[in-house]
């Protein structure tokens, strides 16, 4: 069974879809303000979008967005682990997402530490993460295409096949 039957025991999922959906939104969005894009290619002079070429505004908006996204899958591993685990199982596409969103969380927290005052990483290492963090949201992308167009849902009912 896909996500959808899973939202008729687990009521809440249909909210959290919803915020899931919406933080990746956000965060694609303000990822890619952190880049000169926006200006660059004149969405910024669309009216209301012009804060988009704001760096400031972006990391700030961007930095705020991976908060509520880790305080959302903190939510869903402990709902998981709690009592979810024992009635489903993830598919492909939900270990395929777990998989990518765990690394590109993964990357993102090296690129907060690599803000710190504190700390210094390698030229070398600085690169690799931030190609590695936008290699991973393409990545995302795209398998986020792909399983809007086959559906096959984060989870299944453990009796399946």
């Amino acid at each position: 069974m896909t996500t959808h039957a899973m939202q008729k025991t687990y009521p809440e999922i249909r909210p959290v879809r919803w915020a899931y959906r919406l933080i990746v939104f956000f965060m694609v969005l303000t990822g890619f303000g952190q880049m000169p894009i926006y200006k660059r290619y004149y969405i910024n002079e669309v009216p209301g979008l012009g804060w988009l070429s704001d760096f400031y505004a972006t990391h700030t908006l961007h930095y705020a967005g991976a908060a509520l996204f880790l305080g959302l899958a903190a939510y869903m591993a402990v709902g998981w682990f709690a009592s979810w685990k024992k009635e489903w199982s993830l598919t492909w596409s939900g270990w395929a997402r777990v998989g990518l969103l765990g690394a590109l969380a993964a990357t993102g927290v090296l690129r907060v530490a690599k803000n710190m005052p504190n700390v210094v990483f390698s030229p070398n290492f600085t690169m690799v993460i931030d190609m590695s963090h936008l290699f991973l949201t393409m990545a995302l992308l795209v398998a986020l295409l792909v399983f809007a167009v086959l559906r096959p849902g984060w989870v299944k009912e453990k009796h399946e096949a």
